[in-house]
C-alpha cells in the first residue's frame, strides 16, 4: 500500500506553524521580545522593524526549504554538511549553545508565570514546561506536528481575541502613541538582529519538508511562513503601543496589559496560550536534536531512536536549562544572550546559505554526499 500524499496543510501551512512555533517562545509570547528590540524606535519604527524581520524571515525559509529539497536533507546535521562541508561542527555547537540558553528563557517565562497568575514557586513553572517538553519530544514527528497545529490555532483565537478587548478600552491611547512625533530610529538594527537569531528555526523544522512534493512547494510553504509568524507579535505590539515607552521596562508585558484589561477569565486563558506557545518552542527546538541524532544513527545502519532514547536526550538537554534559567532573570538572558547568538547564526547560517546556497540553486549544483559523522 502506497503511503498517503500529503495535505495541502501538510505541504503549504504546517511548515510556517512549525517555524512560528519555534520562534514564538517566551520573549515573543510575553512581549518581552518586541519590548526589547522594536519598543525602542517608537510605535512606527517598531513596525517597520517587525516587517523586515517578517521579509528576512520567508526569504530565508524559501532559500532554506529549496537547498533542503536539493540536498535532501530532513535535519539540520544532514543541510549544514550540504552547506559547510566539514564545517558543519561549528552550526553543531552554535545550535546547542542556542538550545540552552532559549530552553532557559522559556523555564525562566513559565516560572514567572506561574508566580505572577498562581502565585506558585519559579521553579514549580519551570518544572511543569519541561516535562511538557519532554513528554511531546519523546514521540517523534507526529506528536511534534499534533502540538504545532493545535496550539496555533489556540493562540490565533487568543491574540484576535486580545485584539479585539485591547483596542475596544486603549483604542484612544494606541491612535495617540502612533500620532506622537517619535524619531524612528534603530528599527533596521532591531529588526534584523530579532530576524537573525529567529531565522535559525527555519533549519530547525526541517523534517516538515518530507510533505513537500516540489520546488513550488517549497517557495508558497517559505513565503507563507514569515507572515505566519509574525502576525500575533504585530497584533500584540500595536496593543502594546498604547502605553509606550513605559511598558519597555516590563518583564512580563502581557502580564501588565492583561492587569489593565480587568478581565480575569481572559487573563488566565492568555497566560495558558502563553504556556502553550512556550511548550511548542522548546517542543520544536528540542525535536531538531532528536532528528539529528535519528538520522546520525540511520546513517550508521539503525532504525532510529527509540522513544526512550528519545526522552532521554529531552530530559538531559532540558536538566541543564533548569538550572541557567534558575541563575538568571528573563530580561538578562535575552538581552545578553540572545544578542550574541544573532550574529553567530548569521555568520554560519544565513550568509552561506545566501550565498553559496543561492548559487547551488542557481547552478543546479547538488552537493557532494557528507561520509556519516
Amino acid at each position: 500500500m502506497s503511503p498517503a500524499r500529503p495535505s495541502w496543510f501538510q505541504r503549504f501551512l504546517l511548515p510556517g506553524f512549525a517555524f512560528k512555533a519555534v520562534v514564538i517562545g517566551g520573549g515573543y509570547a510575553t512581549g518581552r521580545e518586541l519590548a526589547e528590540f522594536f519598543l525602542p524606535a517608537g510605535p512606527w519604527g517598531g513596525v517597520m522593524g517587525m516587517l523586515l524581520a517578517m521579509a528576512i524571515w520567508s526569504a530565508v525559509c524559501v532559500t532554506t526549504f529549496l537547498f533542503a529539497r536539493m540536498a535532501g536533507a530532513q535535519d539540520y546535521r544532514t543541510f549544514f554538511k550540504a552547506l559547510l562541508g566539514p564545517f558543519w561542527i561549528v552550526f553543531e555547537l552554535a545550535y546547542l549553545l542556542f538550545i540552552v540558553v532559549i530552553l532557559a528563557v522559556f523555564g525562566a517565562a513559565a516560572g514567572a508565570i506561574g508566580e505572577a497568575v498562581l502565585g506558585w514557586p519559579r521553579l514549580a513553572g519551570t518544572l511543569l514546561l519541561m516535562a511538557g517538553i519532554a513528554s511531546f519530544a519523546a514521540f517523534g514527528n507526529a506528536s511534534v506536528e499534533r502540538l504545532f497545529k493545535w496550539v496555533t490555532f489556540f493562540l490565533y483565537g487568543v491574540y484576535a481575541l486580545f485584539a479585539v478587548l485591547a483596542l475596544s478600552k486603549f483604542g484612544g491611547q494606541v491612535a495617540a502613541s502612533f500620532a506622537a512625533p517619535v524619531p524612528m530610529t534603530g528599527w533596521a538594527v532591531g529588526g534584523l538582529t530579532y530576524a537573525g537569531y529567529n531565522i535559525i528555526g527555519a533549519v530547525v523544522i526541517l523534517p516538515v519538508v518530507r510533505h513537500m512534493l516540489s520546488s513550488r512547494d517549497a517557495v508558497v510553504a517559505g513565503l507563507i511562513a514569515g507572515p505566519l509568524a509574525m502576525l500575533p507579535a504585530l497584533i500584540f505590539f500595536i496593543c502594546m503601543a498604547a502605553f509606550y515607552p513605559g511598558i519597555g521596562q516590563a518583564t512580563l508585558p502581557s502580564d501588565v496589559m492583561l492587569l489593565k484589561l480587568n478581565q480575569p477569565l481572559f487573563h488566565v486563558v492568555f497566560q495558558l496560550m502563553i504556556f502553550c506557545a512556550l511548550l511548542e518552542s522548546g517542543t520544536g527546538a528540542v525535536h531538531a536534536i532528536n532528528e539529528r541524532a535519528a538520522a546520525a544513527a540511520r546513517a550508521r545502519g539503525h532504525e532510529g531512536l527509540s522513544n526512550r532514547t528519545r526522552l532521554i536526550i529531552a530530559g538531559l538537554l532540558l536538566v541543564g536549562s533548569i538550572f541557567l534559567a534558575d541563575r538568571f532573570g528573563l530580561v538578562t538572558l535575552i538581552a545578553r544572550g540572545y544578542r550574541a547568538l544573532a550574529y553567530v547564526i548569521l555568520a554560519i547560517y544565513v550568509a552561506p546559505l545566501m550565498t553559496l546556497g543561492v548559487w547551488r540553486l542557481w547552478r543546479r549544483v547538488r552537493p557532494r554526499a557528507a561520509p556519516a559523522a
